[in-house]
């Protein structure tokens, strides 16, 4: 692909995919890749078909090297500390199966944990002996604030002889969708030997990362959302020191080793021996499936300099389109954003505004009990008559909505979107949602 560097907004619809009447302003949730990307992806599926054998046995593994060096080289880390997995609920789920937990055993979340992590939680306390302890947040709340709450939890834990030993903490929460200092957190996990979980899913293509200095004991990305790879791929990153702790993939796979025994036979791999070290041969081949997103990093890496200028620039207008964008959605509202005083929250490219909703029992108000029955609503109602869609949630006793900044969308997106969203408010104070199937 030769240099062709296309101006950042509208413009740079045409190497994407979307139907022209649509108004992408959730890139947070499914990401999207350009034409350059999805060619490649097209190939290596070609590629795959056309000798099947010779490709998951003999070629796959050189494929998966390359883009893993690729990454690796984008992170600033080496090679065999990064292996692809299809999310980051799957990372989440690798290091939490791959613990070994005693009595008094604790982990340590926030309450704006992605939903699926949380539920794996519950599952690890019902086959562990784990336990968890859950830090309460509302937002908007000061960093410091945030990392006080979490030091006095890991105190508390403490002070009643129990050992908070993992704590998972995001780069950039999901709903809402703010900036989390979590590189001091990681800090507080090593002051207070815990093992940290960076779920980065909102991490790759988005924000600065820094692993070589910042060290966490575990981090996981989406590529699939920010840096422009098929869906699904996450970049599963977990510093050598650590690697012992990481026993098999899920689910597990020819590449594992049990731990030796007497008189224990082989089980027999069909697949030809590898040099890498244990920790990246069991991630190697994971069961049969597309792997075609894994070998699109170089492509996507490629597109975001040749076309986009480089990380920086794409960082900087997806951050400033999401922060303007997000002012001029609250300001046509008549409400808010999420911010802090130390106007942090939004160092990311993903903004959350207030629906001009009240929450009580008054006339044209709408009920506690009813919040989600109205997310379901403008949630369905603005993709079926609008084709568009930015996720609403209730926090903190309001209703929001998230906005995603990227390369492709304008101001007038926001502004087209404020529209939409205050029609729909006017509708739901009016209990139109009441007539809603939740579907």
């Amino acid at each position: 692909m030769a240099n062709v560097q296309t101006p950042f907004g509208h413009a740079m619809r045409s190497h994407f995919l979307f139907d022209p009447t649509y108004t992408p302003l959730n890139h947070g949730s499914f990401g999207t890749y350009p034409t350059p990307v999805r060619d490649r992806l097209r190939q290596v599926q070609d590629i795959s078909e056309s000798h099947s054998d010779a490709f998951f046995r003999y070629d796959l593994a050189k494929y998966i090297d390359a883009a893993r060096t690729a990454i690796a080289g984008y992170l600033e880390v080496d090679a065999g500390e990064c292996v692809f997995l299809p999310n980051a609920t799957t990372g989440i789920n690798t290091v939490l199966r791959s613990l070994v937990f005693d009595e008094g055993d604790v982990i340590v979340y926030f309450s704006t944990i992605y939903g699926a992590c949380e539920k794996t939680v519950e599952y690890i306390k019902e086959t562990t002996p784990v336990q968890s302890a859950k830090i309460e947040v509302s937002y908007p709340i000061e960093d410091n604030d945030l990392v006080v709450l979490f030091q006095e939890k890991v105190k508390q834990l403490k002070s009643e002889g129990q050992r908070p030993k993992l704590a998972i903490f995001d780069t950039v929460s999901s709903l809402p969708g703010v900036r989390v200092p979590w590189e001091r957190l990681v800090d507080i996990c090593k002051q207070e030997e815990m093992l940290s979980m960076v779920d980065g899913a909102h991490g790759v293509g988005h924000i600065d990362l820094r692993l070589d200095k910042i060290q966490p004991d575990f981090f996981v990305s989406n590529c699939h959302k920010w840096l422009y790879v098929p869906r699904g791929c996450a970049v599963f990153y977990v510093p050598e020191r650590n690697h012992h702790l990481i026993r098999s993939s899920i689910p597990t796979s020819h590449g594992y080793e049990p731990f030796p025994k007497e008189d224990q036979e082989v089980v027999f791999s069909p697949f030809p021996g590898s040099e890498q070290s244990r920790f990246v041969k069991i991630f190697q081949f994971v069961g049969t499936t597309d792997v075609g997103p894994y070998l699109c990093i170089e492509e996507a890496l490629k597109f975001r300099q040749d076309v986009c200028c480089g990380e920086g620039k794409i960082k900087e207008y997806c951050e400033n389109i999401s922060t303007e964008g997000g002012k001029k959605v609250a300001e046509l509202l008549d409400t808010e954003v999420m911010e802090n005083t130390e106007q942090t929250l939004m160092k990311c490219c993903l903004t959350n505004v207030k629906l001009p909703l009240k929450i009580g029992q008054g006339q044209g108000e709408i009920r506690e009990a009813d919040a989600f029955a109205v997310v379901a609503w403008i949630a369905k109602t603005q993709i079926e008559e609008h084709n568009m869609f930015v996720p609403p949630f209730f926090h903190a006793g309001s209703l929001w909505v998230r906005f995603s900044g990227q390369i492709y969308v304008e101001l007038q997106d926001f502004v087209a979107a404020a529209g939409v969203l205050k029609g729909l408010c006017k509708r739901a104070e009016k209990g139109e949602y009441h007539n809603h199937d939740g579907a």
